[in-house]
């Protein structure tokens, strides 16, 4: 568990290795023809964990969705010349000046159902929290705006860095204009065109210095404290009566009516002699912007729930066919590098033929997640609870496993003896050596010969858990291809 944790307490320079291992290790690189920058980007790059995040928020129509096409260089956020068009939280990755970061474009109010106000406050709420600093988009042109102030009022409370962006400054006549924003009381404003550019260089300058390095982790902040549990699944699945049963009481409200739970609940629960937080969040329903009011907020703040969470118990209705809903929610998980574990709910209501069907179901729908443990549980009447601990404890010593660079290296070189790279092109790339940069969740990086397929990537990885298992997590891979000897000067 404490493996990036030196005797001192201090974390290594070089991720997950120790020194004499980063010293071995680059030795090795060496004699491959790697440059000494090549592996130290490349260990970073992929062991750094998650990247900073970097929330773009304001009232509707002052241009968020605009800036952040200028920021990443592409036309990918849909932008329409009128409020509103931006629903979903949608997150890019970006880069200035040799820095990455992530970069959320926010949106989704519904001025008609709760009011613009609480719209606004219910939207910029979730993305402060979520992010390591924020860019507050003001239309310079209209000036502040009691919403703006509304925000504003927000930022303060939550204590986030923030970048003030005075945008729709096309002119020296228009600075005059942004310097009205100092009355805001976030500092100085930067008079942006998002639309041409302007300004944008200066302003994504004071976002590096307001950014940190790497964030903090938001999960285990205190050394042997609880670990954190979301239970996650379409609505009505049970998540809310498998805490209660769990509990031993009645936590949290149970209702038949679907979307009984809003906001994430977090209970302390005792099992197996260990404390565990339990944080019962909202039924993930279809896509989020095809909801309106409560339950649009509901879906955002069950995300953040799974992002700061370090095991996602996944519920799913044995009683019912695996839905593309049930994929989308799996893959959600995946993608926020939790440990996962499976938990079929509602066993005691099969019978034999809905046991076999459900079985091949499992094999073919689930197919991305086979390394989950599986847990098969009735929260009505308390069936196989017993089983779930475990199969988290388990999920959890796969997030966390490490294996020695030596150890992988001596699996890697008996797996490309043994089952070569297919020939492509006249060439036979070939994995040269590799070293596990991170754990929570593993990420390996690789360096080869050539351009290694997905295809035999997805078999290094199925080999990886075949010999070090790695049950209920997902593992990251990044190859990095060497240069041609004699390229750099």
């Amino acid at each position: 568990m404490n493996d990036q944790i030196q005797p001192d307490g201090s974390e290594h320079e070089h991720g997950a290795l120790g020194d004499a291992e980063y010293a071995e290790f680059m030795e090795l690189a060496a004699e491959e023809g790697f440059e000494a920058e090549d592996i130290e980007g490349a260990i970073e790059a992929a062991g750094h964990g998650p990247l900073p995040v970097l929330a773009v928020v304001g009232r509707p129509n002052v241009g968020k969705s605009t800036l952040v096409n200028r920021i990443i260089g592409r036309r990918e956020a849909v932008v329409e010349d009128k409020p509103g068009v931006t629903r979903d939280r949608v997150t890019y990755d970006a880069e200035w000046a040799g820095r990455r970061f992530k970069l959320v474009d926010t949106g989704g109010w519904e001025q008609d159902v709760l009011g613009i106000d609480a719209s606004v406050a219910a939207q910029a709420e979730f993305a402060i929290e979520a992010a390591d600093a924020v860019v507050f988009v003001v239309d310079a042109k209209v000036g502040a705006t009691d919403t703006d102030e509304a925000v504003v009022r927000l930022l303060r409370k939550a204590g986030k860095p923030v970048v003030l962006c005075a945008n729709k400054v096309d002119g020296l006549s228009g600075e005059a204009d942004a310097s009205y924003l100092w009355s805001l009381g976030l500092g100085e404003p930067h008079p942006v065109s998002a639309l041409h550019g302007r300004g944008t260089g200066d302003m994504l300058d004071a976002v590096l210095e307001a950014l940190p390095e790497a964030p903090a982790q938001t999960f285990g902040v205190a050394v042997g404290g609880p670990r954190r549990i979301a239970l996650i699944g379409r609505p009505n699945v049970g998540k809310s009566s498998l805490l209660n049963k769990v509990a031993g009481e009645d936590r949290v409200v149970v209702n038949e009516v679907a979307g009984t739970t809003r906001d994430p609940v977090d209970e302390l629960i005792e099992l197996g002699g260990v404390t565990w937080k339990f944080v019962d969040t909202a039924g993930i329903r279809k896509r989020v912007h095809l909801q309106q009011g409560a339950d649009y907020y509901a879906s955002l703040r069950t995300a953040a729930a799974v992002e700061k969470a370090e095991v996602a118990v996944i519920l799913l209705d044995a009683s019912e066919n695996i839905s593309v809903q049930d994929q989308r929610i799996v893959t959600m998980a995946v993608e926020a590098g939790r440990a996962i574990v499976l938990a079929f709910n509602k066993w005691d209501t099969l019978d034999e033929e809905r046991r076999y069907y459900l079985e091949r179901e499992i094999e073919t729908e689930l197919l991305q997640v086979a390394w989950a443990p599986r847990v098969n549980v009735s929260a009505r009447t308390g069936r196989h609870m017993e089983k779930l601990v475990p199969a988290i404890e388990a999920a959890l010593a796969g997030w966390e496993a490490r294996v020695p660079t030596g150890r992988l290296n001596a699996f890697l070189g008996e797996l490309v003896a043994a089952h070569p790279h297919p020939i492509r092109g006249g060439k036979q790339p070939r994995i040269l050596f590799g070293t596990q940069a991170g754990t929570k969740p593993p990420r390996f990086v690789l360096f080869s010969s050539g351009f290694i397929e997905h295809g035999y990537r997805r078999f290094v990885e199925r080999r990886l858990r075949e010999e070090f298992g790695f049950e209920g997590t997902p593992i990251h891979i990044s190859v990095r291809v060497r240069e041609k000897r004699g390229k750099k000067k």
